[in-house]
């Protein structure tokens, strides 16, 4: 005749294993949020500029695109894309990222990137 194994005997000791790692993590993880200490660092200006035009999408880039990202970020884009380049840059801007473009400003501004970059 066979034994059978006592599970409730393993699974309990199992079981407090785990709970004896789990208070070692805790204070571990407890232990290092005491000692981190807040890193500050200065950043730079932003002196980056979109190049002027009398263009209406030069005032609206300039106020709505910096909003979100520097302007270096539209001016080191490949050159001379073209205007369905940038229709799809601002749109991928106001879906993808959420940019506060209205539908009316969202044409002048592809426009003047296209004409300008």
């Amino acid at each position: 005749m066979t034994t059978k194994p006592n599970l409730g005997v393993l699974s309990a000791l199992a079981r407090s294993r785990w709970l004896v790692l789990a208070a070692v993590l805790l204070a571990a993880g407890t232990t290092a949020a005491v000692w981190a200490k807040p890193v500050t660092y200065a950043t730079l200006p932003d002196k980056s500029a979109f190049q002027q035009a009398s263009a209406a999408g030069y005032a609206k880039a300039d106020a709505l695109c910096a909003t979100c990202h520097s302007r270096d970020y539209v001016t080191t884009q490949p050159p001379h894309k073209g205007k369905d380049f940038w229709t799809a840059e601002v749109i991928k801007m106001v879906n993808v990222y959420g940019a506060p473009i209205p539908e009316e400003d969202r044409a002048a501004i592809a426009e003047y990137l296209a004409a300008t970059y």
